[in-house]
């Protein structure tokens, strides 16, 4: 499946590019332009810089930083060498960057020292205090077994790093010739990257995927019309397949310019619109409420948008969807997951308003669909809700050192069990209508409740922990910890919030703490998690109510009750 296709390395593919397109625009960012011949030269400059510290072919380098042109560069140059990225959410904390760091291999790891009120370096050198006193060159980390290597994007030193300027210095004494051979022996078919997603076991699952993934942007390219004249708006996160496919993949794929944001600012991203007279421009359904509810929406000219991806098919998206179609331009709608590229079904162009606001779209080519009934396996026929069931030449690699939550992922047929509840019409279109499984969605973000329950049960008065996904009119769902105390103690909601703050991805933190005395249960001794969703939504009044203050009282099921403050998707 796929021998039509000529297999590209992501690393020759940005020659290519630039090859074609060399002296037109590719990226704008805070001022600054690049034609995409100065994007190549960047990116030469890069791949002999990580040559030149020690990267060799098949290592894991870890990226931990915000949008910003040197992410592009280091993205294509450890292509171009054979390194595998590894790209870890700026929202992570100390909890999951160790986590990522340590289970990825990770030989080489790359941030910056701060951005905003993040002080990322801090939280690396909480994790390796022994940074104090080592060799830059080589580093020994009790933690992080594998970890060699430091690069912090700074002016400053910080002891035990290397600083990226003095990388790319490093990296003029490296020939032409030498960065040729370390490209040549790079194969389509090799691990390219390593993306982490949360899955159902309570800790992050490292998606490979080879090279060929570029094979799911060009179909994508192809159904959306995207040509050199686009110009995309990129304020999504590049650690999110989303962001990184939608953006630079695409814009080497076509030579688009990209126009980068660090963060998703709605003001910033209507100025830009109409600066850079934008054309594409995507996110959830979150991203297109804010620039719509915007003050300056009304005033600012939005006529050159041309299209961009809203994912929708859930009923809570449809209003946003709607009135993105007469407010910013005609939105298409998809449905991916990292396992399988970032989009498996996307609408076209010119389908209905219905089908793109209400649907997640048709097969893109090379992918196969199915509904089934998850307890039988039995394929369902068209009209009929069940698990969603995916299989192409794009489904991942595998999991990063996991065969058994593979093997419990893809079945012996290669079908992808993507734990989706959605139903498919008898023409091909599937909509997506929300999920088997138990992750919710803030934001956009994967949030996996096992994880967040296993970190809260460190906490000396925690007994148990239950966490469900309850509605939020901006984050579609947000959680809610359902908490029993161990007998005598006692704790307060913001004490356990604070105890997740700087531990946990802000994202994964609670919304609410409900402490209860008892979990409804199943005859066979199972939490029954959509009672208990029922339970927190009626205490904490979201069924037919506004939605409430964080901190409640709630005198039903238990004494103390209350909530963190969720992270906004606008700091991604």
């Amino acid at each position: 499946m796929g021998d039509w296709f000529e297999k590209v390395a992501i690393g020759d593919l940005i020659d290519q590019t630039a090859a074609r397109f060399g002296r037109r625009e590719a990226l704008y960012y805070e001022g600054r332009r690049w034609t995409f011949a100065e994007l190549r030269a960047d990116i030469d400059r890069a791949a002999k810089g990580l040559i030149a510290l020690g990267v060799q072919s098949g290592e894991k380098v870890s990226l931990w930083m915000p949008n910003c042109p040197e992410w592009l560069h280091i993205l294509f140059a450890a292509m171009k060498i054979g390194a595998i990225l590894v790209p870890i959410n700026t929202r992570f904390r100390t909890v999951d960057l160790e986590y990522v760091v340590h289970q990825s291999d990770t030989a080489t790891l790359i941030t910056v020292d701060r951005s905003g009120p993040v002080g990322y370096f801090d939280m690396i050198h909480e994790l390796c205090p022994e940074l104090d006193g080592a060799d830059p060159a080589h580093v020994h980390v009790s933690r992080l077994p594998d970890l060699r290597r430091v690069v912090v994007l700074s002016d400053r030193r910080f002891p035990g790093t290397q600083r990226w300027v003095d990388v790319l210095a490093m990296g003029m004494q490296v020939s032409d010739q030498a960065l040729a051979a370390r490209q040549r022996a790079v194969h389509p078919d090799d691990t390219a990257l390593i993306m982490y997603t949360s899955g159902t076991t309570g800790f992050p699952k490292g998606v490979m995927h080879s090279h060929n993934i570029l094979r799911n942007v060009v179909d994508e390219a192809n159904r959306m019309g995207v040509t050199p004249r686009d110009v995309i708006l990129m304020y999504l996160p590049l650690f999110h397949a989303f962001g990184l496919y939608e953006g630079p993949l695409m814009s080497a794929v076509t030579g688009a310019r990209l126009v980068l944001t660090t963060l998703f600012d709605p003001g910033e991203a209507l100025a830009l619109i109409a600066q850079e007279k934008a054309t594409m421009l995507h996110g959830f359904d979150t991203h297109f409420h804010d620039l719509m509810n915007h003050p300056a929406c009304a005033t600012t000219d939005r006529s050159s948008l041309r299209t961009g991806i809203l994912a929708a098919g859930m009923a809570s998206s449809e209003p946003v969807a709607r009135k993105a179609q007469r407010v910013l331009c005609r939105t298409v709608t998809g449905w991916g997951m990292t396992e399988v590229g970032v989009g498996g079904l996307l609408s076209f162009l010119d389908s209905s308003e219905d089908d793109r606001c209400l649907g997640s779209g048709w097969p893109l080519p090379g992918y196969e669909f199915k509904v089934i009934d998850p307890t039988t396996g039995r394929t369902l026929p068209p009209g009929d809700m069940g698990e969603l069931c995916v299989r192409g030449y794009a489904t991942m690699q595998g999991y990063y050192k996991k065969p058994e939550e593979t093997a419990k992922t893809i079945d012996r047929d290669g079908w992808l069990h993507t734990g989706d509840l959605a139903i498919m019409r008898d023409d091909g279109m599937v909509r997506f209508l929300g999920r088997y499984k138990d992750m919710l969605k803030v934001g956009g973000e994967n949030v996996d409740p096992v994880e967040v329950e296993a970190f809260l049960l460190r906490h000396p008065a925690v007994n148990q922990v239950k966490i469900v996904g309850v509605p939020d009119r901006r984050l579609n769902e947000v959680g809610a910890a359902c908490v029993v105390l161990n007998p005598g103690a006692q704790v307060t909601a913001e004490q356990l919030i604070a105890f997740c703050r700087g531990q946990l991805a802000s994202f994964k933190i609670p919304r609410y703490i409900l402490f209860v005395k008892e979990y409804p249960m199943t005859s066979s001794g199972k939490v029954q998690k959509f009672r208990l969703r029922e339970i927190a939504m009626e205490e904490l009044c979201l069924t037919d109510a506004p939605l409430p203050s964080p901190h409640l009282s709630s005198p039903l099921v238990g004494e103390h009750s209350g909530g963190g403050e969720g992270e906004r998707t606008s700091r991604p």
